[in-house]
């Protein structure tokens, strides 16, 4: 079991930016290179999305709605995982969740809110 810690939640109008922080402090460091993190997203009712994900080597995925919009980037040396969003929209409202894969095994944080709104 790996210990995610969120951070940088919040609300923010249309168009704003927003960070989201998630590190893995009980992580060994040499173990947390072989994690991929990734941020995935949740609203009511619907299933939790991929939003982007990062290898330890720094091949990214991102889910077709925040393309262009969104960047992830891990420090390994700190382990730390950032999720810099972008011209945020209202359809970005959910709850956000730091994931960590150790060998296929999904490893999740609590969730931190984002809510876009005017």
């Amino acid at each position: 079991q790996v210990l995610l810690e969120e951070s940088g939640g919040g609300l923010v109008q249309p168009g704003e930016s927003l960070r989201l922080a998630c590190s893995a402090p009980r992580a060994i460091l040499s173990t947390f290179n072989t994690y991929v993190m990734g941020w995935y997203r949740q609203v009511p009712g619907k299933q939790r999305e991929l939003v982007a994900s990062i290898t330890a080597g720094g091949n990214t995925v991102y889910g077709d709605s925040v393309k262009g919009r969104f960047t992830i980037s891990r420090n390994n040396s700190r382990k730390k995982v950032w999720l810099q969003m972008n011209s945020l929209k209202p359809e970005d409202t959910a709850v956000y969740y730091c994931n960590a894969n150790v060998f296929g095994e999904d490893n999740w944080g609590q969730g931190t809110q984002v809510t876009v709104a005017s």
